[in-house]
């Protein structure tokens, strides 16, 4: 057996198949795959082999769509059948609003290539006449879906990554990694059968890798332990029956084909063909965690008793919906482990704080996901990066906070959201609220309503404290739900007026050092601030695209704060940590990186009025010029007194107006709040939340990272040459060159239907041509329409282009304006005063 890899891939079910096949595939002709038991042992052998192209995320809809397209490949190339039944997907919805959501998954599907049909009721009937129908709106019908034999396409993978030198090896359980400084040595263990069980034996070795990929599926929990990870892959019950033949069916198959997978999402259930009779797969209520610690060594490919009462009104809702299914019995249950994440998507990527320690773990549809995994996490380990933006499912999105508990609870809600209607801004109430900032209660005493960022609780909005029962808060819509007319106030206040906005969940590290600058330097693509300025500023990937987005304030001559996304805290903070590392270990040159996130709370004060509200609390010896131009001009920062409460302002807005972020000590945040809070009374001050912030940084055409920033497109393409210096040396800098511009990023103001704004998820189009995809979208109120930021062509990015965005299954004209069309020349932003 070898003892010396370049890349050991750790399980062996479909996903750690497909990444064995495919980094042999890009190239790497020493990759060896261990199983502690036999392939296909785990979740992989009980799956029932779905595979649904129909996703919001934009990145797992390409990993899906890849994986479909792959599969249909595999006999040609390894002689064995996948067992690929190609009979399409029909997603049936009971409800207007379901079918709102199945039109923007469509639009989304678009952007990705992703073929549909839309049916009625009535044509439903007309191709399966066993559906019952007049209790439906419609459907959305994706004709290349299907389902496939999971431990056939798990052999068919796996006999391809043999043929292209992949050595796999079974019966070999890892008991332990450790890191020499170039490698790691995987300490391993024979394991054999005794009695039904999977015991270790005495035979140890140690194998040596260049990169070690752990696709450890119901076992993550372990793998955790033996990195000293936390990672939020913990299995749920997940059940589904097979009935005995339906004679309806097995009449209608005499002059039929197969019916598609039927999904009721209404209902919570799949339902496809077999053998004649039905599988039905529930997502109910109360299916528990199982093996948050670990799974037992006595369960090998086993199963746990089936709940049927549990999915009672599921079978009941099959039978109303299939009524020849009423008198078929049960020919089979299963119940088995499927593995979840607290937001349904799979933990791919780097690992956090290890070298050359890659993580595939969490998949929920696991079979959808191997083969588009395989593809793009090869891509990122072989050549640096993924052709699409993989920070989605980036492991570093839960931080250390995250805890096994937390991970076990929300597992379960997302498990039963499954076909719980997904808009956009969808809040779920599990495990909240658990980060807080100091002003939480006061804010919430005002009528808050919160969403969670990264474990932090932020308001989205400030709904009214005399609600009717009926109000909706939680805006479980597609279109403009009860909570718009006060998003729209509060971004009408900071326009007119003045409002304060709770941004405490920023991230945030101090950077420090003998080499912090010459570091910093080059590893962000702007020119570093003087003393007592801020820039915005960028952290390329290898492949010259954007890896992440930071504002920085220069303290000191090697002391800088650097400010990014609170939803990447841990995403940020391990970049940039390896970054130093590395630099240090180039140069000799120290960098000490501290993570300050929960030292400093944040408030961010913005509108014309916002200088009065400040000089009523401001300590200074000249508050009526402190403020000014000329003392405090914009894109700087200054230490001042507010109160007693010692700030850092740094004079920027990201809502575009005349503004402050106003730094403070996390600890005195209440006295901050109620400070500013009576001052800003006088001027008629508003608390104003995520959502308001978001339609008014669109005004602005300021780009959000996670949207319109990520590691499918460069600075360049982005639109922001002016925060770029090319007479310097950066990372990244002659990738980004040689990528060029492929596409521009836009905003567009559009007028789209009365009740409805974009979400950000939407196709554009040049006539009948598909040309783009909006990354945002949201209301301006400056110019009373909707307004949506993306990504088009660069020949249709000159202002005045007009073009059309699908929402609602109809093309709205859209017309491409000037960057920042709300106040272009920064008049407002610079208001002296």
């Amino acid at each position: 057996m070898k003892t010396e890899v370049k890349a050991l891939v750790v399980g062996g079910g479909a996903v750690g198949a497909s990444i064995a096949y495919h980094l042999a595939r890009a190239g790497w002709d020493d990759v060896m795959l261990l199983e502690r038991d036999e392939l296909t042992s785990g979740s992989t052998w009980h799956a029932a082999g779905l595979l649904p192209l129909f996703n919001m995320s934009y990145a797992t809809t390409h990993i899906h769509k890849y994986s479909v397209e792959f599969y249909k490949t595999l006999e040609a190339e390894t002689g064995l059948n996948a067992g690929f039944s190609v009979v399409g997907n029909l997603r049936m919805a009971q409800s207007q609003a379901r079918m709102d959501e199945f039109m923007l998954y469509a639009s989304t599907a678009e952007t990705a290539g992703v073929p549909y049909e839309w049916l009625t009721p009535a044509q439903i009937k007309d191709r399966w006449p066993l559906v019952r129908t007049e209790d439906l709106k419609g459907a959305l019908y994706h004709p290349t879906d299907g389902y496939i034999n999971p431990a056939d396409v798990t052999m068919a993978m796996a006999k391809g990554a043999r043929q292209r030198g992949v050595v796999i090896e079974r019966k070999w359980q890892v008991d332990g990694y450790h890191w020499n400084g170039q490698a790691w040595e995987v300490t391993c263990t024979r394991t054999a059968d005794k009695g039904g069980n999977l015991i270790a034996t005495e035979e140890q070795l140690v194998i040596t890798a260049e990169h070690v990929v752990t696709a450890t599926g119901n076992h993550a929990q372990r793998t955790a332990q033996l990195l000293g990870l936390k990672i939020p892959a913990i299995p749920v019950e997940h059940q589904f029956i097979v009935t005995e033949p339906d004679p309806a069916l097995v009449e209608y198959r005499k002059t039929h084909g197969e019916h598609p997978v039927l999904r009721d999402a209404d209902a919570k259930w799949y339902v496809r063909e077999e053998r004649g009779g039905w599988i039905l797969g529930p997502y109910e209520r109360n299916a528990p965690a199982r093996f948050e610690y670990g799974v037992p060594d006595s369960f090998r490919a086993d199963l746990f008793p089936l709940d049927l009462e549990r999915i009672e009104e599921e079978y009941m809702s099959m039978i109303h919906r299939i009524p020849s299914s009423e008198t078929v019995g049960l020919k089979d249950d299963f119940n088995g482990p499927i593995c979840y994440t607290p937001d349904g998507n799979p933990l791919v990527g780097p690992a956090p704080g290890l070298r050359n320690m890659w993580l595939a773990e969490g998949f929920s549809f696991g079979i959808t996901a191997a083969g588009g995994t395989g593809y793009y996490l090869a891509q990122m380990m072989v050549e640096g990066e993924a052709e699409i933006d993989m920070a989605s499912l980036d492991p570093k999105r839960y931080g250390r906070w995250m805890t096994t508990e937390y991970a076990a609870r929300k597992n379960e809600e997302c498990y039963e959201h499954v076909y719980i209607l997904h808009h956009p801004d969808e809040e779920r109430p599990a495990c909240r609220p658990l980060r807080t900032s100091p002003a939480y209660d006061r804010q919430a005493a005002r009528g808050a309503q919160f969403g969670c960022v990264n474990g932090w609780e932020r308001p989205n909005y400030f709904g009214p404290l005399d609600a009717p029962e009926n109000f909706d808060h939680d805006a479980r819509s597609f279109r403009r739900g009860d909570w718009w007319q006060y998003a729209e106030a509060e971004a009408r206040a900071i326009r007119e007026g003045v409002g304060l906005i709770d941004a405490t969940a920023f991230a945030k590290h101090w950077v420090s050092g003998a080499g912090a600058t010459e570091f910093l330097d080059g590893f962000t693509c702007n020119k570093l601030p003087k003393i007592g300025r801020i820039n915005l500023t960028y952290a390329l990937t290898s492949a010259g695209t954007t890896r992440t987005e930071y504002t920085i304030v220069r303290r000191q001559e090697n002391g800088y704060y650097l400010v990014s996304a609170g939803a990447w805290a841990a995403y940020d903070a391990d970049y940039l940590q390896k970054a130093a590392e590395d630099f240090m270990a180039r140069t000799g040159k120290l960098v000490l990186v501290h993570d300050v996130t929960t030292q400093w709370g944040v408030f961010a004060i913005a509108g014309p009025k916002s200088r009065d509200v400040l000089k009523a609390v401001l300590k200074d010896a000249d508050p009526d010029t402190a403020l000014s131009n000329k003392r405090f001009p914009w894109l700087s920062a200054r230490e001042i007194e507010l109160g007693m409460c010692p700030t850092m302002a740094i004079r920027v807005a990201y809502t575009g107006e005349l503004g402050w972020e106003l730094h403070h000590p996390i600890e005195m945040q209440n006295y901050l709040f109620d400070l500013l809070e009576k001052a800003g009374a006088e001027h008629g001050m508003k608390l104003v939340g995520a959502r308001a912030q978001n339609w008014l940084r669109q005004e602005k055409s300021y780009r959000a990272f996670g949207t319109e920033l990520g590691r499918d497109a460069t600075p360049a393409e982005a639109g922001l040459d002016r925060f770029i210096d090319l007479e310097k040396d950066f990372f990244g800098k002659q990738a980004m060159l040689d990528l060029g511009i492929r596409s521009k990023c836009v905003t567009l103001l559009i007028d789209g239907p009365e009740d409805a704004d974009p979400w950000g998820r939407e196709a554009l189009y040049d006539g009948d041509r598909r040309v783009g995809r909006l990354t945002s979208g949201g209301y301006s109120v400056a110019f009373g329409k909707s307004i949506g930021m993306g990504y088009v062509a660069p020949d249709l990015a000159a202002p005045g282009t007009r073009l059309k965005v699908r929402m609602f299954d109809q093309l709205w004209d859209a017309e491409v304006t000037e960057d920042s069309p709300y106040d272009p020349t920064n008049a407002t932003i610079r208001q002296n005063g």
